[in-house]
């Protein structure tokens, strides 16, 4: 067997060590390195070439974010992030999502050994998941994205029935994958609720990022909150996302309870519950992620009369979540990244605008 190669680097003996043995363990992996720092890594980058590196946001001589910026415009390599559970470090994480970094372990802040050893099969999955994943060059990472203001803006969609939602799932890559989609989309576009594979502490600062860069309003759900045309509404982490009614109004619905197919938030109770409250009304969108969350609730999406569109492979960083719900016949098309926002709004004017405006 040819085992996955892993660098790890990190400023903490503790960490690096700890994160050997983990990966150590694994009969398909193996830890040929442990850098305390960015410029340690660099060399050793160069001498053991490694599938893939697990790399500490913050550390000493150059910062993770730094390296990371470096490493993905001269040597595009599968990266996983290290991250601190805290607002700050949500932050740096989102922005190293945006570099090319492929996922993210959030490590806890205090009882850091027992907390990285309950995860080690976290930790270990997206080590393998890195290792097969499509890595894109960074072009220039210091140039921020143009604010809306800035790029050409869609034609409005001008009226259309406020019954329309659009119903988004995503996991590995999904953070860069929604925002794309979502930036393509005007302001005055049906409502859009996604489920995104993310811990807590990551999504109400991934909500106030997409804010600052879209022409709708994105924001962190909260229960029982009234769903509106021009915004998006993201699962908070650690809690499922539904759509319910209210009366004539869409409302969402945000519980705690059971993973579903080891996910919570997971896409499948969103799905479901498209089908259940929303129906013909829905367009639901599958973006890249590993496993299979989501597929057969799409598949169930489609027969409540739905249009559903997934991405493809040369455009995902992980296909699984894509492959999965094209296999279950939930897809109408089957379209790269930068195509589903105009397929999207194509769809959206060809219904053209309803005589009742029940909402």
């Amino acid at each position: 067997m040819i085992k996955t190669r892993v660098l790890v680097v990190d400023d903490s003996a503790l960490v690096r060590s700890l994160l050997t043995e983990i990966i150590n363990r694994q009969s398909d992996m193996q830890c040929v390195g442990a850098a305390a720092d960015p410029l340690v890594a660099r060399e050793m980058i160069r001498e053991l070439n490694p599938d893939v590196l697990t790399l500490d946001v913050e550390m000493p001589r150059m910062d993770g974010i730094d390296f990371l910026a470096r490493l993905m415009r001269l040597r595009p390599m599968p990266v996983v992030m290290v991250s601190t559970m805290t607002e700050h470090g949500a932050e740096v994480t989102l922005r190293a999502l945006e570099l090319g970094a492929i996922d993210f372990v959030a490590k806890p802040k205090i009882g850091v050994a027992d907390g990285l050893r309950l995860l080690g099969e976290d930790i270990t999955s997206k080590v393998r998941i890195a290792a097969k994943a499509h890595v894109r060059k960074a072009s220039n990472p210091n140039i921020e994205l143009h604010p809306p203001a800035q790029r050409g803006a869609p034609a409005a969609l001008g009226r259309l029935s406020t019954e329309k939602i659009i119903f988004i799932g995503a996991s590995t890559g999904g953070t860069e994958a929604t925002k794309e989609l979502l930036m393509a989309l005007p302001a005055d576009c049906p409502a859009v609720m996604i489920t995104q594979h993310m811990p807590p502490g990551f999504t109400r600062s991934y909500a106030a990022r997409l804010d600052s860069l879209c022409r709708i309003r994105v924001r962190e759900a909260t229960d029982g909150e009234r769903i509106l045309p021009g915004h998006a509404y993201i699962a908070p982490g650690g809690f499922h996302m539904s759509v319910e009614r209210s009366g004539a109004n869409y409302v969402a619905h945000v519980a705690d309870g059971e993973p579903i197919n080891r996910h919570k938030p997971s896409v499948e109770a969103l799905f479901l519950s498209a089908a259940r409250i929303v129906g013909p009304n829905a367009f639901g969108v599958m973006l890249t992620g590993m496993g299979a969350d989501g597929a057969k609730a799409m598949r169930v999406l489609r027969d409540a009369g739905s249009w559903n569109v997934a991405q493809d492979e040369a455009s995902c960083v992980v296909f699984g979540m894509p492959k999965e719900a094209i296999a279950a016949g939930a897809v109408h098309e089957v379209l790269s990244l930068h195509a589903i926002a105009p397929k999207l709004l194509e769809r959206l004017r060809s219904t053209g605008s309803a005589s009742a405006n029940r909402l």
